[in-house]
């Protein structure tokens, strides 16, 4: 059995689990300025919860490719208020989509249970401010940054270069003090990746390891429109198609923007595979 640790909580990954995504900004590549408002943002919260979300992930600073970066103060501003109230109205573990260690600080106290870093804690005091938590930690790959990681991605090896990375920045978070099982990892699909890699990636989900649950986002990237050629609205099917391949190839999270689908596609999958039994 699987579990991870999330602050108060406890996640149970005997079976793979759905993380609602929730943007409250005004710039992000699909949703951008439908959850600004802190009220739309809790309501739509509370309505993936329904669907059967168990985490719902706030992302406060877009990370698109290109996505220029928002202040500490107004990233606060922005999740703070909706991780509270999501936290008081539901039972679902509360995730922050953050780098900045003062964001971690100030949504661990209001009541996140899990921390999504896509610098992978790399930034100056991120990690021992995360570490201080009691919050899980997802340790991302990326390469690049968001404004530059799209221009010109290349690696000799794409599956064993981001294992090395990840095993890597696992080991550094062990070593401060992060106990094993407040520990994700996630390959980082279309950050610093090209269509060909996030593919070899997919294909060889497994070659990650089985040690630390394994996240994985793929809703409605660009990854997606290229193999349907369809708009970031349009990209159900595809969406709901790759997260059952993640499942499948051994993601134990899928991070979803329509969680309602995913959840019918995933109860499918796991009654005909048999996962958690």
């Amino acid at each position: 059995m699987l579990f991870m640790r999330c602050g108060t909580q406890t996640l149970d990954l005997t079976r793979p689990v759905v993380m609602g995504v929730l943007n409250v900004t005004p710039d992000s590549f699909s949703d951008g300025g439908r959850f600004l408002d802190a009220a739309a943002a809790v309501a739509h919260g509370v309505r993936m919860v329904e669907e059967g979300a168990g985490i719902i992930d706030i992302g406060g600073e877009s990370t698109r490719p290109g996505a220029d970066p928002v202040s500490t103060e107004e990233e606060i501003r922005r999740v703070v208020p909706v991780i509270e109230k999501l936290r008081a109205q539901t039972n679902a573990v509360i995730s922050v989509d953050t780098s900045k260690p003062q964001v971690m600080r100030a949504a661990a106290e209001a009541g996140a249970g899990l921390l999504n870093d896509v610098r992978a804690f790399s930034e100056p005091h991120a990690l021992e401010t995360a570490a201080a938590t009691q919050c899980a930690l997802c340790v991302m790959h990326m390469q690049g940054d968001p404004r530059t990681m799209q221009l010109a991605p290349h690696y000799e090896d794409v599956v064993k270069e981001v294992k090395a990375f990840l095993d890597a920045r696992v080991a550094t978070c062990r070593a401060a003090g992060v106990p094993a099982d407040r520990i994700a990892i996630d390959p980082g699909f279309g950050f610093g990746k090209t269509f060909e890699h996030n593919l070899e990636l997919l294909r060889h989900l497994r070659n990650l390891g089985s040690e630390w649950p394994i996240i994985v986002g793929l809703s409605r990237k660009s990854f997606v429109g290229r193999l349907t050629g369809r708009p970031p609205g349009e990209r159900l099917h595809g969406s709901v198609a790759l997260a059952m391949m993640a499942v499948l190839n051994g993601a134990n999270i899928v991070r979803v923007h329509d969680v309602g689908p995913t959840i019918d596609a995933l109860k499918t999958v796991v009654a005909v595979q048999g996962l958690g039994e």
